[in-house]
């Protein structure tokens, strides 16, 4: 998923803002979607998207960490997920040197948030 966003520890990147890229790996039982063929029974892809683009959209981190730890909670609150993996990316971050992207990966699971 690609949004814009304004976060960053510089007053430039929380000005003019920049691109960001979330990937996610969602894990929960689908054993009963796959029998039913309900999207009641799954996990709705738009309305997490939605959530994240939310998330992303109408708040402002410092950190790239505290970003994807605020999606990571409002999916799993919100959703029926047993844990996740969130990869948040920033290319062209303002670091002095040659890269593509900085990203930060975190895990969490629903026990984390009881």
């Amino acid at each position: 998923m690609q949004f814009y966003g304004y976060h960053g520890v510089h007053d430039s990147e929380k000005e003019l803002g920049g691109k960001f890229e979330v990937d996610l790996e969602l894990y929960t039982s689908l054993n009963k979607s796959i029998e039913t063929d309900d999207l009641q029974d799954t996990i709705d892809y738009q309305a997490v998207y939605d959530t994240v683009e939310d998330s992303l959209e109408r708040n402002k981190f410092y950190l790239l960490e505290a970003l994807a730890g605020h999606i990571a909670r409002s999916l799993l609150i919100n959703f029926h997920i047993d844990s996740l993996n969130i990869r948040v990316r920033k290319p062209h971050a303002p670091v002095r040197g040659v890269l593509d992207t900085v990203e930060v990966e975190i895990r969490r699971s629903r026990s984390d948030y009881e």
